[in-house]
């Protein structure tokens, strides 16, 4: 059984009348193995945002099923919801979502201070992680006084403190200079392979490059996929180049 199993899926949105609809998923479908490391791509529109908010439980489709462990999470009432993504899925997005009044080492803590972890357990994962991602000293300090490349840390920390079952990545690099992008692809890979599931989401094709698998999102619907294989980040990177300028100009994708 695949960790995530998505099938069907279909989003329409009504205009705020019902005038006219908007289709922003037709008909998506595809799985993510365990511990395996996908990233989505398309062009502005294509559906990308739509279909991470589904998968993070932010919105329901129109029909379709997503599968986490085969719970169908779109099932969920929503009174359980906001327990449910805390439980199970970890978020880094591009503006990381830091909360200016938390000092770095209160904000990563905080989805364990809201499931009501003892603080001995939150101490006891915190320690290790701030090691890994190389913010120990910076935890006492507060948002505005760190760096955006230590803030995207901060917020990786506070994805991985709850142990998900799957990292959703939105545009992780969009906010930051090329060198502290880099940095964090890095420590993305390093998480990826000690057994971290992510689905990153992004329109940056060096991001893209370190991924297993990269779907392409077209018209709402997967309309092609790169599978890594044994290439390099820099073949991986012409390779998903290629295929996006097929993707615009209507090109071979053989």
């Amino acid at each position: 059984m695949p960790l995530l199993d998505v099938r069907n899926l279909k989003k329409i949105y009504a205009t705020r009348f019902g005038g006219v609809q908007v289709q922003a998923l037709a008909d998506v479908s595809f799985s993510v193995e365990q511990g395996e490391y996908v990233a989505i791509m398309g062009e502005s529109g294509a559906g990308k945002t739509t279909l991470l908010n589904i998968l993070a439980a932010l919105d329901k489709p129109t029909s379709g099923e997503v599968l986490l462990r085969g719970k169908n999470i779109v099932r969920i009432p929503d009174k359980q919801l906001s327990a449910f993504r805390r439980e199970h899925l970890g978020f880094v997005f591009q503006d990381f979502n830091l909360l200016d009044t938390f000092s770095v080492k209160d904000n990563i803590l905080l989805p364990l201070v809201l499931s009501r972890k003892a603080v001995p357990e939150m101490e006891q994962r915190l320690d290790p992680i701030a090691a890994k991602l190389g913010i120990t000293d910076i935890l006492p300090k507060f948002p505005y006084e760190i760096s955006g490349g230590q803030k995207q840390r901060a917020a990786v920390a506070r994805a991985l403190i709850t142990q998900p079952e799957l990292v959703l990545a939105d545009e992780p690099t969009g906010a930051l200079d090329s060198k502290a992008s880099g940095q964090l692809l890095r420590l993305l890979d390093e998480i990826n392979a000690a057994g971290q599931t992510i689905l990153l989401v992004t329109h940056s094709t060096r991001a893209a490059s370190h991924a297993g698998r990269v779907l392409f999102i077209k018209d709402g619907e997967v309309f092609h996929q790169l599978y890594r294989g044994s290439a390099s980040n820099e073949a991986m990177f012409q390779r998903i180049s290629d295929t996006l300028t097929a993707l615009a100009t209507g090109g071979d994708f053989s």
